[in-house]
């Protein structure tokens, strides 16, 4: 019998509120003593029937991840949880979580990554719940977490020796049992049953050339089991990709900014025809052609457009969602088609009730996010062979399959500026301005058009009837052009402001301008309204997507 220990601190942490992706704070932050024991404690205490339960534990390989496994079994022995299922060496991506969680009918995972934050001791960690679907955790079960860590100063652990994590193997802890797996096949597996390997694999061997940018961060291992093993790509396909704790000291953001030199290698030399890249945790992709960067917005439309060359979608889907922020384009695809399109608040969460009741099939974010209903998360691998698959099938070039789609569609110019790590009052300060400005600003001019609607959006959630308010500052104007303003609550350091702007132009107007030159007038007309410039004193943003 193993001795399950109560450990006492000296109060409760009062800081460990869950955001839109679980708890992210500092690497430092998470080395407190008790700090992640009491937090896994919170959540263990927000589940129910934990003894007959299955546990999935993985993470994203960065800085103290197998520290923190070690620690999450050891309070799930001294909890009985029933069983508790580790990949080897703790690595798993968070799609590949989700579709483990409901394989083996978990009653959630536990995923231990700060997604597209930087690594390293001086980097972040973040630990985030997803529940039995495979989704992330709702706002009411995150909700009761931090309600748990607010009040805990205790919590229950079996300090043991465990295995190391580097081979499969099952062991038995009186009332719960550990299986270290494969945290690869699984996943491999599912994929291969929505996209024709074989028929991607000849393409690509036939003058296509690929470059994957794994980031040194989580996809490494299985852009290697897809496209080298499985495909038989030859083995320098995939950069970067054997993940480090710090990510090699890169920023595992795949955008313009922190991937610039797959971005060189793309856009400027011309290197590859198809380049692609994910995140520190696998959920986030980037899709770059031949001198053609792909905005995440019109990828999912063209993904949403081109169900019937992928076999897993060949039937037809039920409808498709996108994040408010999101430009439109999806939207004129789904009128194409006749299926519903519906808009939520930012966070993968509030797709996940649309999921699960069949009324939508893809969905997507402009945060470079996009899936659909075979896991319960975003999937940076599945839309990277989701448009190999396409361009296979079509045998044309990434700027060919753009120009096509905006020539039937139309092109929703689309941008989004990020001022990151801002101080607080700051930010605060910008987004207090035009909510106060907000009830004025309708009917009134701006960037030469009317404004029709100004508001903070709202969302019923039409299977739950639950309410999520105050989801973004919104400006919509009489020609449906769009410009929004959010905090994020994604990074550890300052605030976060994202400034989106969006302009449709139809087919006969001019369809390959530069974004920013598209967008002058309404970003312009914002920098004037709310003096961001001169109030984060930066005469640029710190990406531009």
């Amino acid at each position: 019998m193993n001795q399950v220990s109560v450990i006492n601190i000296n109060s409760p942490f009062l800081d460990q509120k869950p955001g839109t992706s679980g708890l992210r704070k500092s690497t430092l932050k998470f080395q407190e003593e008790h700090y992640l024991e009491v937090f896994i404690e919170a959540i263990l205490q927000s589940l129910e029937d934990l003894k007959d339960s299955t546990l999935v534990v993985g993470g994203d390989g960065r800085y103290g991840n197998i520290e923190a496994i070690e620690k999450i079994v050891q309070i799930c022995i001294a909890h009985k949880v029933q069983k508790v299922i580790v990949p080897k060496f703790g690595l798993l991506s968070t799609p590949a979580t989700s579709h483990l969680i409901r394989k083996e009918n978990a009653i959630g995972g536990i995923i231990l990554s700060a997604s597209h934050n930087p690594g390293g001791i001086d980097g972040d960690f973040g630990v985030k719940l997803n529940i039995s679907n495979g989704g992330p955790a709702p706002e009411i079960i995150t909700n009761k977490i931090f309600k748990a860590s607010q009040l805990l100063t205790s919590y229950k652990i079996c300090k043991i020796q465990l295995p190391d994590f580097c081979q499969y193997g099952t062991y038995l802890y009186d009332e719960t049992t550990l299986e270290i797996i494969d945290g690869l096949t699984d996943y491999s597996n599912l994929m291969e049953k929505i996209f024709d390997f074989d028929q991607i694999s000849d393409f690509l061997k036939k003058d296509y050339s690929l470059i994957f940018d794994a980031m040194n961060a989580v996809t490494g291992p299985y852009a290697k089991n897809i496209f080298v093993e499985k495909m038989g790509l030859a083995p320098d396909c995939v950069m970067n990709g054997n993940p480090l704790k710090d990510f090699g000291g890169l920023h595992p953001d795949p955008n313009l900014t922190y991937a610039s030199h797959l971005a060189d290698l793309l856009l400027n030399k011309k290197s590859y025809s198809f380049g692609a890249a994910c995140d520190g945790d696998g959920d986030r992709n980037m899709i770059l052609g031949s001198g053609c960067f792909v905005n995440p917005s019109d990828s999912l439309a063209v993904i949403t457009a081109n169900t019937k060359c992928v076999p897993g979608y060949k039937d037809g889907i039920t409808g498709v969602a996108r994040s408010m922020p999101t430009s439109s384009a999806v939207d004129n695809v789904a009128r194409a088609l006749n299926i519903p399109c519906f808009e939520t608040p930012t966070g993968w969460k509030f797709f996940g009730n649309l999921l699960d009741s069949n009324l939508i099939t893809l969905c997507g974010e402009e945060s470079f996010g996009t899936g659909s209903n075979h896991v319960r998360e975003k999937d940076g691998l599945w839309a990277v062979l989701y448009w190999l698959q396409v361009l296979a099938e079509k045998k044309c070039s990434v700027s060919d399959l753009m120009h096509n789609h905006w020539t039937q569609f139309g092109r929703n110019y689309y941008s989004r500026h990020d001022y990151e790590a801002i101080p607080s009052n700051i930010a605060h300060q910008i987004f207090g301005n035009l909510t106060s400005m907000l009830e004025n600003l309708k009917g009134n001019s701006f960037a030469g058009h009317l404004v029709k609607v100004a508001d903070n959006f709202s969302y019923i959630d039409p299977v739950d009837n639950s309410i999520s308010e105050n989801q973004g500052l919104r400006l919509v104007l009489d020609d449906n052009s769009r410009v929004i303003v959010r905090l994020s609550g994604t990074g550890t350091k300052g605030a976060t402001l994202r400034l989106y702007f969006e302009k449709f132009f139809d087919p006969q107007q001019n369809l390959s301008l530069n974004p920013q030159i598209a967008l002058k007038p309404l970003i312009n007309d914002l920098d004037a309204l709310l003096n961001i410039s001169k109030l984060t004193q930066m005469e640029t943003p710190t990406v531009i997507t």
